[in-house]
Formats: C-alpha cells, sequence, structure tokens
C-alpha cells in the first residue's frame, strides 16, 4: 500500500501496519466486507452481521461535560464524556464484557503508536478530581465493550486491545467536529456568572450546524453542563459514516395500558435523560461521580466503595417503583436515602435512564465526602460538596 493515511502519518511503521491492516478487515464500513452496510435504527429486517451493523446499541452517543467547579479543559472548549451505544429506544446496555475490563487505557494507546491522540486526550477529555485514566477506564468498559461492531471476532488479524484505540480515536474524532463552544457562541451564548440563558436558546444554537436535536443536562438544577449528540451509523464505528440522528423520546402511558387513540408528532425540546426503565427484579446500585465509578449503595442506603453490594429489588409502583433492600424499604427520609424498618412507607422512585432519580427529579444526589476503607458516607438530596449519580445494573 503507497498511500499512508494523513492522520497516521505520525505514528510508528508497526502501528501504521497495525492499524492499517486492521482498517481494511475490519468488517463494517469497507465495501469489500460490507457492500450493503444498513443505517443503524433504520433497518426494517434484522441485521444478521453484527460486525457490519451496531446492534443492539445503533444510536450512538457522542457526550461532552462542562466542567466549571473545578475547571478542566481549555476554558474555550468543552471536555469529552464518551462514545455511547444505546439501544433504538433510549435504553442501553453496559460493561458488556468483564474480560476486555482494561486497567492501562494509556498503555494500549501508548504501545500503538498514538500518542498524538494521548495527549490530545489528556487536554480534552478529563476527569474533574483529575484521575484521568479512571475516567477512560470507566468509559471503555462501561461503554466500549457494548459496541458490537468492537468485538475482536469483527477483526481479521486482531491484534490484542486494537479496538480499544479505535474506540478513543472515534470519540475524539467525533469531538473535534463537535466544537460545542464555538456552537453556542455564535450564537451570543457565552460562559458568564450573570447571564442567564432558556433551554430553547441552547438547543437551537446547537440544533443550528447539524440540523438535527441534541440532549443537554444540568447540574443544579439551572447550571449548564452537558450535551449529547446523537447518530446512526451506516457500517462500523471505527470506519462507518455517522449521520446525525435526533434523540429517541418515550411518552409511555400510565400503568402500562395503551391509551385508546395516539397522534406522533416531533418533540419541540430534547430529553434531559435517557429514556426507558431499567428498574426490575434484583439489582445493585452503582455509583459513580463524574463518570467514575466509586462503589455502590449497601443495604442501609449509605455509600460503600470497598466490599460487597447489596443487591436490591425494584418492583412497580404506580408511575414509578419503590426499592427494597435485606433492611427492608428504601425511601428519603429528611433528605437522606435510607433502607431499613425506619422506613414505614417505601418512596415511590422514578429513574433518568439507568440513574436512579431524587424526588425533585433530577439525577444529581449528594454526599459530604467520598467513603475510603471502612467508611460509610449518607445519600442525600440536599447539596454538598460531592455529587454522584446512582446507576441500577441488574443482578
Amino acid at each position: 500500500m503507497s498511500t499512508v493515511y494523513p492522520a497516521l502519518q505520525r505514528l510508528s511503521k508497526y502501528a501504521q501496519v497495525v492499524l492499517l491492516s486492521s482498517a481494511c478487515s475490519v468488517l463494517g464500513g469497507t465495501p469489500p466486507s460490507c457492500p450493503n452496510a444498513q443505517v443503524s435504527c433504520q433497518n426494517t429486517t434484522a441485521v444478521a452481521d453484527t460486525c457490519c451493523f451496531n446492534a443492539p446499541g445503533g444510536q450512538l452517543l457522542q457526550t461532552q461535560f462542562w466542567d466549571y467547579n473545578p475547571p478542566t479543559g481549555p476554558s474555550d472548549s468543552w471536555t469529552v464524556h464518551g462514545l455511547w451505544p444505546d439501544h433504538c429506544d433510549g435504553t442501553y446496555d453496559a460493561n458488556c464484557d468483564p474480560a476486555r475490563a482494561y486497567t492501562n487505557i494509556s498503555s494500549i494507546i501508548s504501545a500503538a503508536g498514538a500518542t498524538d491522540l494521548l495527549s490530545y486526550m489528556n487536554t480534552y477529555w478529563k476527569d474533574y478530581q483529575g484521575n484521568d485514566e479512571s475516567f477512560w477506564e470507566h468509559e471503555w468498559e462501561k461503554h466500549g465493550t457494548c459496541i458490537s461492531t468492537l468485538e475482536p471476532g469483527c477483526y481479521a488479524n486482531y491484534v490484542p486491545q486494537q479496538e480499544v484505540v479505535a474506540y478513543f480515536q472515534k470519540a475524539v474524532d467525533l469531538f473535534k467536529t463537535l466544537t460545542s463552544y464555538t456552537f453556542l457562541s455564535n450564537a451570543g451564548i457565552v460562559p458568564s456568572s450573570t447571564a442567564t440563558y432558556t433551554s430553547a436558546q441552547i438547543l437551537a444554537a446547537l440544533k443550528a450546524p447539524r440540523g438535527v436535536d441534541v440532549a443537554i443536562q444540568c447540574a443544579n438544577t439551572n447550571e449548564f453542563d452537558e450535551i449529547w449528540y446523537f447518530f446512526n451509523v451506516k457500517g462500523s464505528v471505527q470506519t462507518g459514516q455517522f449521520i446525525p440522528a435526533n434523540p429517541g423520546v418515550k411518552y409511555l402511558p400510565k400503568g402500562g395500558t395503551t391509551p385508546p387513540s395516539t397522534t406522533t408528532s416531533k418533540p419541540t425540546t430534547s430529553p434531559t435523560s435517557s429514556p426507558g426503565n431499567p428498574f426490575s427484579g434484583r439489582g445493585t446500585l452503582q455509583v459513580s461521580t463524574s463518570g467514575q465509578a466509586k462503589g455502590c449503595i449497601i443495604s442501609g442506603g449509605t455509600w460503600y466503595t470497598t466490599g460487597t453490594c447489596a443487591t436490591f429489588t425494584a418492583a412497580a409502583s404506580g408511575a414509578g417503583f419503590t426499592l427494597t433492600s435485606s433492611k427492608g424499604k428504601c425511601g428519603v427520609q429528611g433528605n437522606n436515602l435510607v433502607c431499613g424498618t425506619s422506613v414505614t412507607t417505601a418512596t415511590v422512585f422514578t429513574a433518568g435512564g439507568a440513574d436512579l432519580a431524587n424526588p425533585s427529579g433530577g439525577t444529581t444526589w449528594y454526599a459530604a465526602s467520598v467513603p475510603s476503607g471502612s467508611t460509610q458516607v449518607t445519600v442525600s438530596t440536599a447539596k454538598a460538596a460531592t455529587g454522584l449519580v446512582i446507576e441500577w445494573q441488574s443482578a
């Protein structure tokens, strides 16, 4: 092969051979491998070859952070959160292959010769607590291992961990095309401690360059700090075509019954969390801070970072669900999450995707500090030093 792609010119000769070889042999995107590639979430019949077709995680989200306190990344740029494969209905899988839950992302990328990629990540893919490596490990384990076209079996002459480099490279390549700071500033929306903007203004500014909606998140109710860009993919994540897409929104009937008549209309705003309610049956409540795994909720409702996670039972109740542990019913008492005999009436919780919502509807909970060792920390709805997310994982 006489032509080396410009993006690979900076790599070592060994890395060029490895990556160019895999680009030609990875199923999903190159005409010899996938001559009739289908667009994910748009097919009308089943597509069996999930090396050529992203399934079930067919809608890919490139997600971005605006970390302002403490600040991370350049002052005139958002930072990378991740690349997530959602199902076409807004639900998603997570942590799909524990055998590939690597703990040496930097080393894997360096060994592939992708030093410019790693340098870029060190600037633009940041953890607000400074634990970038752990953050990257979390994103790969939770999301990257669930992308079907990145399965090792989709590669001819597979080189171990080459799919890891492909995942981070694609997330970064997409991020570079989604210059959120510029999109917003072109509409007169700039960071300010005094000015305020409506969600409609923000959504319109982010829609204008691509022609499709995004989803936004706010910290502490009204502080804009996250953007989700949605794509369908024709072919594989590695070499396929990313097609901007609108978020999918479900409007479920109460009690699981179908309304007598329905109409279809395009939503005027984007969701602030993934739709769907995975809270059912038995599972654990995993805790993360800034997208980084940090232990779980144990049977009394407190946060613990060591030991065995408690098993909870989620049961449908009204418009939401209740939770019970071996200690008893779970509820919010005096702003605190508690499970045990003191809870006489279980709280009916709701969810934002796989995240447990607090009674005000947001998915951010709080604690005075991050627990360590045998320390247990109370989880509260009242704002405190540490913000956290509680995520359901089915047992």
